[in-house]
């Protein structure tokens, strides 16, 4: 089959969103269909840019390209989902979140409630239209639900270089790479420090906007000999912090989906999250493979002592991770059967 995958890009920042694509792309070549990515830019505002990316997407037709016929369109992203083609298939990674469960987060203009009940008009519209609707997790899936009153099934699928993931000799550190922005929650992890005795560290990797806030927050707290800020590692680097890490803390509000969780388990090590933690929840459990606590410094810092002194524990909560993560069939093999209806 000759297949489109309609794509949104923000120029010079990198996610897991854009791995999903490229993996998504290599998956369905490597079963034997031509695919390709087919880009835009995107950028968070003004309101009248989203506007405009709305309306432009909405009437691209996808059907043929210079006599080539495309067989199938998958969407993923918002607005990319609005492009037209007969055979569209959903594969929702996420909506614009600022006009659904963030947008009582802060005062809205008067512009921006606007965008909000355009995007659900259009969202409500285009998307009920296609038949045949996933989601990368439950918690997307429920989103789309509670908003919008669609249904769809979730379609988990493997993070990036799934098959580099290792376990190694334990160190005293605990792991955490991530975006540095609010939603991810690095500041509640760095105020647990405040709170943990044991001499273990945490390691924060990745960059964002909130680098220097949390530069900040971790000098005034007098935790730099507690709490590094790695920013950006290679990948092969971020591999080799999870694999001798002691755990893996990852309490992000509300997550789609959550990659860290997947690495970690891989890697062999147990979870701390929190119960407002979202999409993470599909894949930790309580006391088995990881901790789900309350989103505060307090209960984190517990959770992160007990690894210290449980060390023994701690691995065979990390081996149950594994363990389960096995057992749920995540491949890109299943993906593939699945989005184009094998199965």
């Amino acid at each position: 089959m000759n297949i489109i995958i309609p794509s949104v890009q923000v120029p010079f920042i990198k996610g897991g969103a854009d791995f999903m694509v490229v993996n998504l792309k290599t998956a369905l070549q490597k079963s034997g269909h031509k695919v390709e990515v087919v880009a835009i830019p995107f950028k968070f505002f003004p309101t009248d840019y989203i506007k405009a990316n709305m309306e432009y997407w909405s009437k691209l037709d996808f059907s043929s390209f210079n006599g080539i016929e495309i067989d199938k369109v998958i969407v993923l992203q918002f607005p990319a989902y609005y492009a037209n083609h007969p055979d569209k298939t959903l594969w929702l990674m996420h909506q614009h979140r600022m006009a659904y469960d963030l947008f009582y987060s802060q005062k809205a203009s008067e512009d921006e409630k606007d965008l909000k009940n355009y995007i659900e008009s259009m969202d409500n519209r285009y998307i009920s239209d296609i038949k045949r609707k996933f989601a990368i997790s439950k918690n997307v899936a429920d989103r789309l639900q509670r908003f919008n009153n669609i249904n769809s099934t979730p379609l988990y699928h493997p993070p990036h270089d799934e098959n580099k993931f290792y376990c190694d000799q334990v160190e005293n550190y605990i792991f955490f790479p991530s975006r540095l922005e609010y939603l991810k929650r690095q500041e509640l992890v760095i105020r647990a420090f405040k709170f943990v005795k044991s001499p273990i560290k945490l390691y924060l990797a990745g960059e964002g906007s909130h680098y220097n806030d949390y530069k900040k927050l971790i000098e005034e707290l007098n935790l730099q000999h507690k709490v590094k800020l790695l920013g950006r590692v290679s990948q092969d680097d971020k591999i080799k912090l999870y694999a001798n890490s002691l755990g893996v803390v990852f309490p992000p509000q509300d997550e789609d989906y959550g990659y860290v969780t997947l690495e970690g388990m891989l890697s062999k090590k147990p979870i701390i999250t929190c119960k407002d933690s979202g999409g993470v929840l599909e894949f930790v459990e309580d006391g088995i493979n990881g901790f789900i606590t309350e989103p505060t410094p307090q209960h984190i810092a517990e959770k992160i002592e007990w690894l210290y002194s449980h060390k023994k524990e701690a691995v065979s909560l990390g081996q149950n991770g594994y363990d389960l993560y096995k057992s749920k069939n995540i491949s890109w093999d299943n993906v593939v059967s699945t989005l184009l209806g094998l199965k």
